[in-house]
């Protein structure tokens, strides 16, 4: 069966020039959506249709500047997949403020911004599908040194949960996903971790777009509020 609810539709990913958000855009293409791969430095290479958009979710003015490029190249946004993210490993300690506040600015300021930039407009279309990606650090805290990274993905999880009780009536879904150890270059070099995921192996980051793109097609207007895991069994909860 193909996902419906593309075609026509425009959808934004940030952190979209490598891994998971970049499968995610080139997702969301086949699918028949007009996409904007948003990123610090957009990749060229793009499917046909998409475009390419200098965005930095940290700034309130390159998040507004960047979904007016969108808006005025490909039309106004009905989908947006929060993706952009840092991940640092320190232990809490060893963790100065400054280092805090800029996993906090990318992985949850950001959402925020982009959020509050959307969804006006679709209030006013009766339409749209946000999806975050979060983390099942966001539930159990994570590994021992990452408790920034996990404040933070609880923060944007719980945000995708605000936005749909607020917006479900405007005909806007929020969602989150919980992923564990997808194979990226996030966690490359961390040795044997497949060895802890019960299926045997890493997650792929096309596992990660496909569900993402189930959430944000026509078929999902019934979920909203949820935090879907995608872990391998790697946390039951």
């Amino acid at each position: 069966m193909k996902l419906n609810g593309f075609e026509q539709r425009v959808a934004v990913v940030t952190g979209a020039g490598r891994g998971i958000g970049r499968a995610i855009g080139t997702t969301l293409s086949a699918l028949g959506a007009q996409v904007a791969f948003a990123d610090l430095a957009p990749p060229t290479d793009l499917p046909e249709g998409a475009i390419g958009v200098a965005m930095d979710v940290t700034d309130e003015g390159s998040v507004d500047a960047g979904f007016a490029v969108v808006e005025s190249s490909l039309g106004p946004v009905d989908i947006v997949v929060l993706n952009a993210g840092v991940f640092r490993v320190e232990s809490l300690e060893d963790t100065s403020f400054e280092s805090w506040r800029f996993t906090m600015a990318v992985n949850l300021d950001g959402p925020f911004l982009c959020c509050r930039r959307v969804l006006p407009g679709m209030r006013e279309r009766g339409y749209g599908r946000i999806v975050a990606i979060g983390s099942s650090a966001g539930k159990t805290g994570g590994a021992k040194d990452v408790a920034a990274y996990a404040a933070s993905k609880a923060g944007v999880m719980t945000l995708m949960k605000s936005v749909a009780s607020q917006y479900a009536r405007a005909g806007i879904t929020a969602n989150a996903l919980a992923p564990t150890l997808i194979d990226t270059e996030m966690i490359a070099g961390m040795a044997d971790l497949h060895e802890s995921v019960p299926v045997g192996r890493l997650g792929r980051p096309q596992e990660v777009a496909d569900l993402v793109a189930y959430l944000a097609s026509e078929h999902a207007g019934f979920i909203t509020g949820e935090v879907v895991d995608i872990n391998g069994g790697f946390f039951i909860d």
